[in-house]
Protein backbone atom coordinates (compact mmCIF):
# COMPACT_ATOMS: atom_id res chain seq x y z
CA UNK A 1 0.00 0.00 0.00
CA UNK A 2 1.23 3.32 -0.77
CA UNK A 3 2.63 5.44 2.14
CA UNK A 4 1.73 9.23 2.17
CA UNK A 5 3.99 11.20 3.13
CA UNK A 6 2.57 13.45 6.44
CA UNK A 7 2.92 17.57 6.06
CA UNK A 8 3.59 19.75 8.71
CA UNK A 9 0.25 21.73 9.29
CA UNK A 10 2.54 24.48 10.59
CA UNK A 11 4.28 24.41 7.23
CA UNK A 12 1.98 23.08 4.77
CA UNK A 13 0.36 25.22 1.93
CA UNK A 14 -3.30 26.32 3.05
CA UNK A 15 -6.60 27.49 1.03
CA UNK A 16 -7.38 30.98 0.93
CA UNK A 17 -4.66 32.84 0.15
CA UNK A 18 -4.20 36.04 -2.34
CA UNK A 19 -0.63 34.75 -3.65
CA UNK A 20 -0.25 32.90 -6.65
CA UNK A 21 0.45 29.19 -6.27
CA UNK A 22 3.45 27.54 -8.39
CA UNK A 23 3.04 24.68 -10.66
CA UNK A 24 3.74 21.21 -9.27
CA UNK A 25 6.50 19.31 -10.44
CA UNK A 26 5.92 17.14 -13.12
CA UNK A 27 6.02 13.32 -12.43
CA UNK A 28 9.76 11.98 -12.28
CA UNK A 29 8.48 8.10 -12.33
CA UNK A 30 5.83 7.02 -14.50
CA UNK A 31 2.27 6.11 -12.90
CA UNK A 32 1.00 3.03 -12.38
CA UNK A 33 -1.28 1.62 -15.41
CA UNK A 34 -4.42 0.05 -14.29
CA UNK A 35 -5.06 -2.79 -16.63
CA UNK A 36 -8.63 -3.35 -14.97
CA UNK A 37 -11.60 -3.01 -13.57
CA UNK A 38 -10.95 -4.89 -10.83
CA UNK A 39 -7.51 -3.61 -10.47
CA UNK A 40 -9.31 -0.22 -10.17
CA UNK A 41 -11.57 -0.52 -7.78
CA UNK A 42 -8.81 -2.45 -5.27
CA UNK A 43 -6.86 0.31 -5.49
CA UNK A 44 -9.62 2.89 -5.02
CA UNK A 45 -9.89 0.75 -1.69
CA UNK A 46 -6.42 0.81 -0.89
CA UNK A 47 -5.99 4.64 -1.13
CA UNK A 48 -9.51 5.21 0.37
CA UNK A 49 -8.34 4.87 4.39
CA UNK A 50 -4.74 6.69 3.65
CA UNK A 51 -6.94 9.71 2.28
CA UNK A 52 -10.09 9.63 4.91
CA UNK A 53 -7.01 9.76 7.76
CA UNK A 54 -6.79 13.22 8.29
CA UNK A 55 -9.58 14.66 5.99
CA UNK A 56 -11.13 16.56 9.26
CA UNK A 57 -7.89 17.76 9.86
CA UNK A 58 -7.34 19.44 6.28
CA UNK A 59 -10.49 20.66 6.21
CA UNK A 60 -10.55 22.56 9.64
CA UNK A 61 -6.99 23.48 9.26
CA UNK A 62 -7.21 24.50 5.01
CA UNK A 63 -4.46 21.83 4.62
CA UNK A 64 -3.98 21.80 0.56
CA UNK A 65 -4.55 17.85 -0.02
CA UNK A 66 -0.94 18.01 -1.97
CA UNK A 67 0.99 14.49 -1.04
CA UNK A 68 -2.24 12.74 -1.44
CA UNK A 69 -3.02 14.16 -5.03
CA UNK A 70 0.15 12.99 -6.02
CA UNK A 71 -0.41 9.64 -4.73
CA UNK A 72 -4.00 9.41 -5.89
CA UNK A 73 -2.20 10.20 -9.72
CA UNK A 74 0.21 8.11 -9.59
CA UNK A 75 -1.87 5.07 -8.66
CA UNK A 76 -3.17 5.10 -12.32
CA UNK A 77 -6.95 5.70 -11.03
CA UNK A 78 -6.63 9.12 -13.43
CA UNK A 79 -6.03 7.20 -16.13
CA UNK A 80 -8.92 4.51 -16.13
CA UNK A 81 -11.27 6.21 -18.44
CA UNK A 82 -8.79 6.42 -21.24
CA UNK A 83 -9.39 3.98 -24.29
CA UNK A 84 -7.56 0.47 -24.51
CA UNK A 85 -6.58 1.71 -27.83
CA UNK A 86 -4.44 4.49 -26.25
CA UNK A 87 -3.26 2.41 -23.20
CA UNK A 88 -5.26 2.90 -20.38
CA UNK A 89 -8.24 0.34 -19.02
CA UNK A 90 -10.98 1.88 -20.56
CA UNK A 91 -13.30 1.10 -17.36
CA UNK A 92 -16.83 0.63 -17.22
CA UNK A 93 -18.72 4.00 -16.38
CA UNK A 94 -20.12 1.76 -13.63
CA UNK A 95 -16.59 1.03 -12.62
CA UNK A 96 -15.55 4.38 -12.36
CA UNK A 97 -18.64 5.86 -10.51
CA UNK A 98 -18.10 3.50 -7.97
CA UNK A 99 -14.58 4.25 -7.95
CA UNK A 100 -15.24 7.99 -7.65
CA UNK A 101 -17.88 7.44 -4.78
CA UNK A 102 -15.36 5.29 -2.56
CA UNK A 103 -12.55 8.13 -3.24
CA UNK A 104 -15.35 10.87 -1.95
CA UNK A 105 -16.45 9.30 0.94
CA UNK A 106 -12.91 9.47 2.36
CA UNK A 107 -12.48 12.84 0.93
CA UNK A 108 -14.76 13.83 -1.68
CA UNK A 109 -12.25 17.45 -1.66
CA UNK A 110 -10.12 14.76 -3.27
CA UNK A 111 -12.70 13.27 -5.34
CA UNK A 112 -13.92 16.31 -6.93
CA UNK A 113 -10.54 17.52 -8.16
CA UNK A 114 -10.62 14.16 -10.42
CA UNK A 115 -13.64 15.50 -12.00
CA UNK A 116 -12.80 17.72 -14.87
CA UNK A 117 -9.65 15.40 -15.71
CA UNK A 118 -12.25 12.79 -16.10
CA UNK A 119 -14.79 14.75 -18.32
CA UNK A 120 -11.82 16.58 -20.72
CA UNK A 121 -10.11 12.80 -21.23
CA UNK A 122 -13.68 12.27 -22.37
CA UNK A 123 -13.41 15.10 -24.48
CA UNK A 124 -10.06 14.47 -25.89
CA UNK A 125 -11.56 10.82 -26.88
CA UNK A 126 -14.41 12.39 -28.58
CA UNK A 127 -13.06 15.55 -30.40
CA UNK A 128 -9.28 15.25 -30.64
CA UNK A 129 -7.40 13.75 -33.50
CA UNK A 130 -5.37 10.41 -33.10
CA UNK A 131 -2.11 12.84 -32.47
CA UNK A 132 -2.93 14.62 -29.90
CA UNK A 133 -4.75 12.14 -27.97
CA UNK A 134 -1.42 9.94 -28.48
CA UNK A 135 0.26 12.69 -27.14
CA UNK A 136 -2.00 13.87 -24.10
CA UNK A 137 -3.30 10.50 -23.37
CA UNK A 138 0.34 9.57 -23.09
CA UNK A 139 1.18 12.10 -20.46
CA UNK A 140 -1.61 11.38 -18.36
CA UNK A 141 -0.85 7.70 -18.20
CA UNK A 142 2.32 9.22 -17.23
CA UNK A 143 1.02 10.81 -14.17
CA UNK A 144 0.17 14.12 -15.26
CA UNK A 145 -3.06 15.73 -14.17
CA UNK A 146 -5.35 17.55 -16.05
CA UNK A 147 -6.50 20.79 -14.35
CA UNK A 148 -9.90 23.26 -15.04
CA UNK A 149 -10.11 26.73 -16.75
CA UNK A 150 -13.85 26.45 -17.31
CA UNK A 151 -16.50 28.66 -15.52
CA UNK A 152 -16.75 32.47 -15.28
CA UNK A 153 -17.65 33.98 -12.13
CA UNK A 154 -19.30 37.50 -13.87
CA UNK A 155 -20.75 35.98 -16.95
CA UNK A 156 -24.52 35.88 -17.89
CA UNK A 157 -24.99 32.34 -17.70
CA UNK A 158 -23.10 29.16 -16.87
CA UNK A 159 -22.65 28.75 -20.60
CA UNK A 160 -21.59 32.00 -21.30
CA UNK A 161 -17.87 32.67 -21.96
CA UNK A 162 -15.96 35.47 -22.21
CA UNK A 163 -12.13 34.08 -22.23
CA UNK A 164 -11.06 34.79 -25.98
CA UNK A 165 -9.05 32.77 -28.03
CA UNK A 166 -7.17 33.78 -31.38
CA UNK A 167 -5.08 32.05 -33.53
CA UNK A 168 -1.37 33.66 -34.67
CA UNK A 169 0.34 31.08 -36.82
CA UNK A 170 0.84 27.35 -35.28
CA UNK A 171 -0.27 29.01 -31.90
CA UNK A 172 -3.23 29.82 -30.24
CA UNK A 173 -3.32 33.26 -27.92
CA UNK A 174 -5.71 32.99 -24.82
CA UNK A 175 -6.68 36.13 -22.54
CA UNK A 176 -9.85 35.77 -19.62
CA UNK A 177 -10.66 35.17 -15.88
CA UNK A 178 -11.69 32.10 -14.93
CA UNK A 179 -12.98 30.71 -11.44
CA UNK A 180 -14.41 27.84 -9.87
CA UNK A 181 -11.10 25.89 -11.76
CA UNK A 182 -10.99 23.13 -9.60
CA UNK A 183 -7.98 21.08 -9.88
CA UNK A 184 -6.29 23.63 -11.78
CA UNK A 185 -3.45 24.67 -8.89
CA UNK A 186 -2.28 20.68 -8.96
CA UNK A 187 -2.23 20.22 -12.28
CA UNK A 188 0.48 19.90 -14.87
CA UNK A 189 -1.93 21.28 -17.42
CA UNK A 190 -4.87 23.40 -17.65
CA UNK A 191 -7.25 22.82 -20.18
CA UNK A 192 -8.80 26.79 -20.84
CA UNK A 193 -12.70 26.79 -22.43
CA UNK A 194 -12.45 29.67 -24.63
CA UNK A 195 -14.37 31.29 -27.73
CA UNK A 196 -13.35 32.86 -30.82
CA UNK A 197 -14.98 36.50 -31.41
CA UNK A 198 -17.75 34.48 -33.46
CA UNK A 199 -18.64 32.09 -31.00
CA UNK A 200 -16.89 29.07 -31.91
CA UNK A 201 -15.38 27.18 -29.04
CA UNK A 202 -11.75 25.88 -28.08
CA UNK A 203 -9.98 23.48 -25.35
CA UNK A 204 -6.58 24.51 -25.10
CA UNK A 205 -4.38 22.42 -23.31
CA UNK A 206 -2.11 25.26 -21.43
CA UNK A 207 0.99 24.19 -19.98
CA UNK A 208 0.71 24.83 -16.37
CA UNK A 209 4.14 26.44 -16.43
CA UNK A 210 3.21 29.04 -19.14
CA UNK A 211 3.83 32.28 -18.96
CA UNK A 212 0.81 34.78 -18.24
CA UNK A 213 -1.43 31.50 -16.59
CA UNK A 214 -2.08 32.22 -13.07
CA UNK A 215 -3.29 30.24 -10.59
CA UNK A 216 -4.93 31.97 -7.23
CA UNK A 217 -6.38 29.75 -4.28
CA UNK A 218 -8.81 32.45 -3.28
CA UNK A 219 -11.77 29.84 -2.84
CA UNK A 220 -13.58 31.01 -0.02
CA UNK A 221 -16.90 28.95 0.50
CA UNK A 222 -17.69 26.70 3.72
CA UNK A 223 -17.81 23.85 1.83
CA UNK A 224 -15.24 21.57 -0.65
CA UNK A 225 -13.13 23.84 1.01
CA UNK A 226 -9.60 22.49 -0.06
CA UNK A 227 -10.28 21.51 -3.54
CA UNK A 228 -8.63 25.04 -4.72
CA UNK A 229 -11.36 25.71 -6.88
CA UNK A 230 -9.99 29.79 -7.35
CA UNK A 231 -9.18 31.50 -10.26
CA UNK A 232 -7.16 31.41 -12.95
CA UNK A 233 -6.08 34.47 -15.35
CA UNK A 234 -5.17 34.21 -18.94
CA UNK A 235 -2.97 37.01 -20.16
CA UNK A 236 -1.67 36.27 -23.68
CA UNK A 237 -0.90 32.48 -22.63
CA UNK A 238 0.10 30.69 -25.61
CA UNK A 239 -0.91 27.27 -26.53
CA UNK A 240 0.42 25.08 -29.46
CA UNK A 241 -2.16 24.15 -32.20
CA UNK A 242 -1.36 20.84 -31.65
CA UNK A 243 -3.27 20.98 -27.83
CA UNK A 244 -5.81 22.92 -29.31
CA UNK A 245 -9.13 21.17 -29.56
CA UNK A 246 -12.34 22.28 -30.97
CA UNK A 247 -15.96 21.86 -28.85
CA UNK A 248 -18.03 19.71 -31.27
CA UNK A 249 -19.22 17.38 -28.54
CA UNK A 250 -22.67 18.62 -28.02
CA UNK A 251 -23.38 19.56 -31.71
CA UNK A 252 -24.17 15.28 -32.55
CA UNK A 253 -25.28 12.52 -29.98
CA UNK A 254 -22.43 11.95 -27.61
CA UNK A 255 -22.23 11.27 -23.72
CA UNK A 256 -20.33 13.90 -22.86
CA UNK A 257 -22.76 16.02 -21.36
CA UNK A 258 -23.99 12.72 -19.16
CA UNK A 259 -20.32 12.04 -18.52
CA UNK A 260 -19.74 15.24 -16.18
CA UNK A 261 -22.81 14.63 -14.53
CA UNK A 262 -22.34 11.38 -13.72
CA UNK A 263 -19.01 12.31 -11.89
CA UNK A 264 -21.06 14.83 -9.91
CA UNK A 265 -23.35 12.49 -8.79
CA UNK A 266 -20.43 9.73 -7.92
CA UNK A 267 -19.04 12.62 -5.37
CA UNK A 268 -22.18 13.24 -3.88
CA UNK A 269 -23.14 9.69 -3.40
CA UNK A 270 -19.48 9.59 -1.71
CA UNK A 271 -20.68 12.63 0.80
CA UNK A 272 -23.93 10.41 1.39
CA UNK A 273 -21.88 7.17 2.39
CA UNK A 274 -19.15 8.90 4.58
CA UNK A 275 -21.66 11.00 6.58
CA UNK A 276 -23.34 7.81 7.22
CA UNK A 277 -20.04 5.80 8.23
CA UNK A 278 -19.47 8.75 10.39
CA UNK A 279 -22.72 8.94 11.79
CA UNK A 280 -22.55 5.09 12.28
CA UNK A 281 -19.46 4.88 14.21
CA UNK A 282 -20.59 7.85 16.72
CA UNK A 283 -23.43 6.05 17.67
CA UNK A 284 -21.84 2.57 18.45
CA UNK A 285 -18.79 4.04 20.15
CA UNK A 286 -19.72 7.61 21.40
CA UNK A 287 -23.34 8.68 21.50
CA UNK A 288 -25.11 8.03 24.75
CA UNK A 289 -28.56 6.13 24.73
CA UNK A 290 -31.59 8.65 25.08
CA UNK A 291 -33.17 8.15 28.66
CA UNK A 292 -36.70 6.98 27.79
CA UNK A 293 -35.01 3.98 25.76
CA UNK A 294 -33.59 1.81 29.07
CA UNK A 295 -31.06 1.15 27.00
CA UNK A 296 -27.68 0.59 27.74
CA UNK A 297 -26.37 1.45 24.52
CA UNK A 298 -26.94 4.76 21.75
CA UNK A 299 -26.87 1.74 19.27
CA UNK A 300 -29.92 -0.33 20.71
CA UNK A 301 -32.31 2.46 20.29
CA UNK A 302 -35.37 1.48 18.09
CA UNK A 303 -35.75 4.53 16.26
CA UNK A 304 -31.80 5.43 15.58
CA UNK A 305 -31.90 1.92 14.28
CA UNK A 306 -35.08 2.59 11.70
CA UNK A 307 -33.42 6.08 10.95
CA UNK A 308 -29.90 4.38 9.70
CA UNK A 309 -32.37 1.88 8.29
CA UNK A 310 -33.88 4.60 5.78
CA UNK A 311 -30.53 5.93 5.34
CA UNK A 312 -29.03 2.59 4.30
CA UNK A 313 -31.82 2.41 1.84
CA UNK A 314 -31.53 6.06 0.68
CA UNK A 315 -27.80 5.39 -0.06
CA UNK A 316 -28.34 1.75 -2.01
CA UNK A 317 -31.02 3.29 -4.29
CA UNK A 318 -28.42 6.11 -5.08
CA UNK A 319 -25.79 3.56 -5.95
CA UNK A 320 -28.16 1.39 -7.86
CA UNK A 321 -29.20 4.37 -9.92
CA UNK A 322 -25.70 5.40 -10.43
CA UNK A 323 -24.66 1.91 -11.54
CA UNK A 324 -27.13 1.68 -13.67
CA UNK A 325 -26.33 4.97 -15.20
CA UNK A 326 -22.91 4.06 -15.82
CA UNK A 327 -24.06 0.79 -18.03
CA UNK A 328 -26.21 3.19 -20.25
CA UNK A 329 -23.29 5.15 -20.88
CA UNK A 330 -20.95 2.69 -21.69
CA UNK A 331 -24.21 1.69 -24.11
CA UNK A 332 -24.21 5.63 -25.72
CA UNK A 333 -20.42 5.67 -25.86
CA UNK A 334 -20.61 2.39 -27.59
CA UNK A 335 -23.48 3.23 -30.08
CA UNK A 336 -23.93 7.30 -29.74
CA UNK A 337 -27.17 6.94 -30.98
CA UNK A 338 -29.81 9.89 -29.96
CA UNK A 339 -32.07 7.46 -28.54
CA UNK A 340 -28.60 5.60 -26.53
CA UNK A 341 -27.53 9.36 -25.37
CA UNK A 342 -30.62 10.28 -23.98
CA UNK A 343 -31.51 7.09 -21.95
CA UNK A 344 -27.95 8.17 -20.77
CA UNK A 345 -28.61 11.12 -19.90
CA UNK A 346 -32.31 10.89 -18.31
CA UNK A 347 -30.54 7.98 -16.26
CA UNK A 348 -28.36 10.10 -14.89
CA UNK A 349 -30.64 12.91 -13.77
CA UNK A 350 -32.46 10.22 -11.59
CA UNK A 351 -29.53 9.09 -10.23
CA UNK A 352 -28.22 12.89 -9.61
CA UNK A 353 -31.58 13.55 -7.75
CA UNK A 354 -31.22 10.76 -5.61
CA UNK A 355 -27.29 11.18 -4.78
CA UNK A 356 -27.93 15.01 -3.89
CA UNK A 357 -30.70 13.74 -1.22
CA UNK A 358 -29.21 11.28 0.43
CA UNK A 359 -26.05 13.68 0.76
CA UNK A 360 -27.97 16.38 2.02
CA UNK A 361 -30.00 13.69 4.10
CA UNK A 362 -27.03 11.96 5.82
CA UNK A 363 -25.36 14.67 6.53
CA UNK A 364 -28.13 16.35 7.94
CA UNK A 365 -29.33 13.34 9.90
CA UNK A 366 -25.96 12.37 11.22
CA UNK A 367 -26.23 14.86 13.77
CA UNK A 368 -30.04 13.86 14.91
CA UNK A 369 -28.58 10.39 15.38
CA UNK A 370 -25.05 10.98 17.25
CA UNK A 371 -26.11 13.64 19.70
CA UNK A 372 -25.22 17.04 20.64
CA UNK A 373 -21.84 16.06 21.43
CA UNK A 374 -21.41 15.23 17.50
CA UNK A 375 -21.41 18.76 17.18
CA UNK A 376 -18.37 19.58 18.63
CA UNK A 377 -15.51 21.58 16.59
CA UNK A 378 -13.11 18.35 17.76
CA UNK A 379 -15.13 15.71 15.42
CA UNK A 380 -15.80 18.36 12.31
CA UNK A 381 -18.85 16.36 11.19
CA UNK A 382 -20.11 19.50 10.09
CA UNK A 383 -17.80 18.80 7.21
CA UNK A 384 -19.72 16.67 5.75
CA UNK A 385 -23.13 18.59 5.44
CA UNK A 386 -20.97 21.45 4.08
CA UNK A 387 -19.43 19.45 1.23
CA UNK A 388 -23.01 18.37 0.35
CA UNK A 389 -24.66 21.30 0.20
CA UNK A 390 -21.95 23.35 -1.49
CA UNK A 391 -21.15 20.04 -4.42
CA UNK A 392 -24.56 19.77 -4.57
CA UNK A 393 -25.40 23.15 -6.12
CA UNK A 394 -23.02 23.00 -9.29
CA UNK A 395 -26.49 22.70 -11.24
CA UNK A 396 -29.80 22.71 -9.85
CA UNK A 397 -31.81 19.62 -8.86
CA UNK A 398 -34.62 20.58 -9.39
CA UNK A 399 -34.83 20.86 -13.11
CA UNK A 400 -33.28 17.13 -13.04
CA UNK A 401 -37.46 15.87 -12.05
CA UNK A 402 -38.50 18.09 -15.23
CA UNK A 403 -36.70 16.93 -17.50
CA UNK A 404 -36.89 13.47 -16.53
CA UNK A 405 -40.82 13.71 -16.40
CA UNK A 406 -40.80 15.31 -19.79
CA UNK A 407 -39.01 12.86 -21.73
CA UNK A 408 -41.61 9.69 -19.94
CA UNK A 409 -44.62 12.22 -20.40
CA UNK A 410 -43.92 13.90 -24.01
CA UNK A 411 -40.89 12.01 -25.29
CA UNK A 412 -38.76 15.38 -24.88
CA UNK A 413 -35.45 14.47 -25.00
CA UNK A 414 -33.29 16.21 -21.74
CA UNK A 415 -30.69 18.76 -22.56
CA UNK A 416 -27.67 17.56 -24.03
CA UNK A 417 -25.25 20.15 -21.79
CA UNK A 418 -22.63 19.69 -18.86
CA UNK A 419 -25.46 20.57 -16.06
CA UNK A 420 -28.00 18.32 -17.42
Amino acid sequence: MTIIPRIDPATAPRVNTPESFAARPKPVTPAHVIASDAEALAVAGQLAPLFSAEAALRDREGLLPIAELDAYSQSGLWGINIPKAHGGAGVSYATLGKVIEIISAADPAIGQITQNHLVLSVHLALDGTEEQKRDLFGLVLKGYRFGNAFSELHSKTVAAFETIIRFEGDEAVVNGRKFYTTGALFAHIVPIISVTTDGKGYIAFADREAPGLTVTNDWSSFGQRTTASGSVTIENVRVPKSRVIPIKVFERPTAAGAISQFVQAAIDTGIGAGAIADAIDFVRTKSRAWIDTGKERASDDPFTIQAVGELEIGLHAAEALLERAGRLIDEALADPTEEKVNAATVATAEAKVLSTRIALDASNRLFELAGTRSTLAEHNLDRHWRNGRVHTLHDPSRWKPYHIGNFYLNGVSAPRHPWS
